[in-house]
């Protein structure tokens, strides 16, 4: 596990990642699909995994579980879309765990 990085997107996001080396992911915006690929992810037990914003909350259900552990963290980021905030609440939850301080109140 010793710093694999998966990134989860659409294959417009995951590309510029898989030119660095990373192991993407792409899928398409569908709950069923993102959620089966999401599990894929877990299994192989990486330590960062990247989402794109416009597909976290369908992987949202899966990677919840795994939100109050140290691996694999998971960092969503904003893409193309208008940004909708699951970002910006997800890197405060980060931020609360590891610091203990919610930045965004």
């Amino acid at each position: 596990m010793d710093g694999k990085v998966a990134v989860l997107g659409s294959a417009d996001f995951v590309m510029p990642f898989a030119a660095l080396g990373l192991d993407t992911f792409a899928t398409e915006p569908q709950a069923d699909k993102v959620t089966q690929t999401a599990q894929q992810i877990l299994k192989q037990k990486y330590s960062l995994v990247v989402v794109a914003e416009n597909i976290a909350g369908h992987a949202r259900t899966v990677f919840d579980t795994t939100q109050k552990k140290a691996t694999p963290c998971v960092v969503i980021v904003p893409f193309t879309t208008e940004p909708s905030g699951v970002a910006t609440e997800s890197l405060g939850r980060l931020l609360k765990v590891a610091t203990g301080i919610d930045i965004l109140q």
